[in-house]
């Protein structure tokens, strides 16, 4: 829609003594009469331009005509100068045009330069401006010799036309300001909103946008990129000759610049060996003073605590970026895929996961989903969102795929929610999302709302003091540290707690010798419920329902002879720990201890690890010396539960001390390890 004021001036004006083309490729005017101008006066009255106007210099008709141009909805630009400094009269006439005046010329295509498909706004609009330079009559001025205030365009509304590039600018002072936040790691938005705090302006009114903020980050980090990338490098090579099983890969752009490097620890390699099978890919952040894409890989020791597996920092957040990191990762595990991977709902990532990683489920992450429902439903829903909500989550812990998608309907139906194109969406990934979908597959729990805090608390950690980027590698180190640390005095705290056995059974005193007391409390809570269900045997296996129902139930397959048992609501395959029903089959069928295969490895305490675990592990220095800690800390924890315990244990140590030390001292025998890849 056209401002009032544009409505008003749908004309041409034109100096009468200046019988001449309107055209902007005219390039000669007359000037008028002294009797026909008037000096202009900044005023409301006298805020819309006329022939005869006349102005100091050319940049106050300039800005006169910018500040016309903002009220009635289009910016402009500098067209046009005739007239040179030094020659005749110099400089003698200007033309400011609209700012979708002309079209854009077709650019000759280079094969070995990529191209962006940028839209012009263009489209050969003749509103313009012109003014020319008078010094018959003393000191020089300007003054306007024409003006067509024609668009073949709409004009926009005065909240939309802020948006334009000529109006939006950042301050000397803004942008230090924005340097200094960058430096604290804090997040565009985040900045977006503070300083709309400092201003006292509504969201979103700020002379600048978060596009213009990434901008003014990536001129800044242009003017020491290279600086950065060497230091980075140096930085991992340096790691690489300290700790040889430190592992990183990198690319190089076309100019030899670094374009995508990802990296690992040894103690992240060893940890993915036996907690690999479910893996976060969060790729949701971004190093904010350089503006990079970051992706992290997380997953869930058997304490049930975050452990960092690697990292990523990408040029662009593409199919071909991430195929890259998710091929640089598998070389850092051996080439062993995950069972399962957790991403954000990202159409690239989808892709490059379906190519590298062909037999790994690929889910969302749903917390990263429900951290978005605010914006998506809060004005839509109004006073019933908190009702959607909970109907929501209703439906997202359902078992049957059957009553979620009629419950789905129902809830649309419900809210009026047909035409929401994001619950149109949801719908259409729900494979990849929703619990009926996904229960046959293992993903270590990490779909709960507690996993995903402890998950970002972790991330957070290395994202909070954000300098220079070589030393983001040390940050990480640092973090990764830490968290290892704070993870063993957890484990220990967890170990020295006395375990209250609640049902008296033998499966569950069994199960607690083995599991962690992470592990252990979750079957434990299965065990309790198990109490309150009733088995029925059935000519193809059991029905399993509670005992106040009479109809329902879960089916459980149970086969003694070889150990194995499965219930129809999955919950083993899912969590890696067995389910009330499967429970209560096995109780009623006078079974003492739960099959070795239903405590997997990766729930166990590491001393009840099988042997051949360990010495696979152990292959290598380091590994072992790491290993031995573990075990060691194991040793101190269930030494302290007893005085008898405590002093065998002494003992024991001193005995074993003495023995160390009268062996040779050999030299460290590391395994050679691969050199570096360069993907170029």
């Amino acid at each position: 829609m056209m401002s009032e004021d544009a409505g008003q001036m749908l004309v041409m004006y034109d100096d009468p003594s200046d019988q001449r083309s309107l055209s902007l490729d005219e390039t000669s005017s007359t000037e008028e009469s002294p009797d026909e101008t008037r000096l202009s006066l900044e005023t409301a009255a006298d805020s819309v331009p006329y022939i005869g106007q006349r102005f100091a210099t050319h940049d106050a008709a300039y800005e006169f005509y910018s500040e016309y141009a903002k009220r009635c909805g289009f910016s402009i630009r500098r067209h046009r100068t005739e007239g040179k400094d030094g020659v005749g009269k110099g400089l003698t006439r200007r033309y400011f045009v609209c700012h979708r005046a002309g079209n854009t010329p077709v650019k000759t295509l280079n094969d070995s330069k990529p191209q962006r498909n940028r839209k012009s706004s263009r489209c050969g609009c003749q509103a313009y401006l012109r003014i020319s330079k008078v010094t018959d009559l003393g000191p020089a001025e300007w003054r306007v010799t024409g003006f067509v205030n024609h668009h073949n365009h709409e004009l926009l509304e005065p909240n939309q036309v802020r948006f334009l590039p000529a109006y939006r600018t950042i301050s000397e002072a803004d942008k230090n300001r924005i340097l200094m936040f960058a430096k604290t790691g804090i997040s565009v938005q985040q900045m977006m909103r503070l300083m709309e705090l400092e201003k006292c302006v509504e969201p979103g009114y700020l002379p600048f946008t978060e596009k213009d903020v990434r901008n003014l980050l990536q001129s800044f980090r242009k003017s020491d990129q290279e600086d950065e990338s060497i230091d980075l490098l140096r930085m991992c090579r340096n790691n690489k000759d300290k700790d040889p099983n430190f592992k990183f890969e990198y690319t190089l752009d076309s100019n030899n610049r670094l374009d995508n490097i990802a990296w690992s620890y040894a103690s992240s390699v060893q940890s993915y060996e036996i907690y690999g099978d479910a893996v976060v890919f969060d790729t949701t952040h971004r190093l904010t003073a350089f503006d990079m894409p970051l992706g992290i890989w997380v997953g869930v020791n058997n304490y049930g605590m975050p452990c960092f597996f690697g990292c990523v920092l990408l040029r662009e957040e593409n199919s071909r970026s991430f195929s890259w990191a998710l091929k640089a990762f598998l070389g850092f595990m051996n080439g062993k895929a995950p069972q399962t991977i957790l991403t954000d709902q990202n159409m690239c990532l989808k892709e490059a996961i379906a190519i590298e990683m062909p037999s790994t489920k690929h889910a969302l992450c749903i917390w990263m989903i429900v951290a978005k429902f605010p914006s998506w439903f809060n004005a839509v829903l109004g006073e019933r969102y908190n009702e959607w909500k909970a109907e929501f989550y209703r439906l997202y812990n359902l078992e049957s795929i059957e009553d979620f998608e009629l419950g789905w309907r129902d809830m649309v139906d419900f809210f009026g929610l047909h035409a929401n194109r994001h619950i149109a969406n949801l719908f259409a990934l729900r494979t990849l999302w929703a619990l009926p979908y996904l229960r046959s597959h293992f993903f270590a729990g990490m779909t709960t709302t507690g996993h995903s805090k402890a998950i970002n608390s972790f991330i957070q950690r290395f994202l909070s003091a954000q300098t220079r980027l070589a030393q983001f590698v040390e940050q990480v180190a640092v973090a990764v540290d830490f968290k290892d640390q704070a993870a063993e005095q957890q484990t220990m705290q967890q170990n020295l707690q006395n375990i209250c056995l609640k049902t008296g059974a033998p499966m569950e005193s069994h199960a607690a010798s083995v599991l962690t007391p992470f592990a252990f409390s979750k079957l434990q809570e299965q065990l309790v419920l198990a109490a309150h269900y009733a088995s029925f045997q059935m000519d193809d296996g059991f029905l399993v329902r509670h005992h106040t129902k009479l109809e329902g139930g879960r089916k459980v397959y149970w086969v003694p002879r070889e150990g194995i048992i499965s219930c129809s609501c999955h919950q083993f395959e899912f969590s890696g720990i067995l389910c009330r029903h499967a429970l209560r089959v096995l109780s009623t069928g006078n079974c003492f201890q739960i099959p070795d295969r239903y405590l997997p490895l990766r729930w166990r305490r590491i001393s009840t690890l099988p042997a051949k675990l360990l010495q696979s592990s152990s292959s290598d220095h380091t590994e072992r010396i790491q290993l031995l800690q573990s075990m060691v800390s194991t040793l101190v924890t269930e030494s302290a539960k007893s005085k008898e315990r405590l002093d065998i244990a002494t003992e024991e140590v001193s005995i074993l001390l003495s023995r160390i030390r009268e062996q040779p001292v050999a030299s460290q025998g590391a395994r050679d390890i691969s050199p570096i890849h360069r993907n170029l």
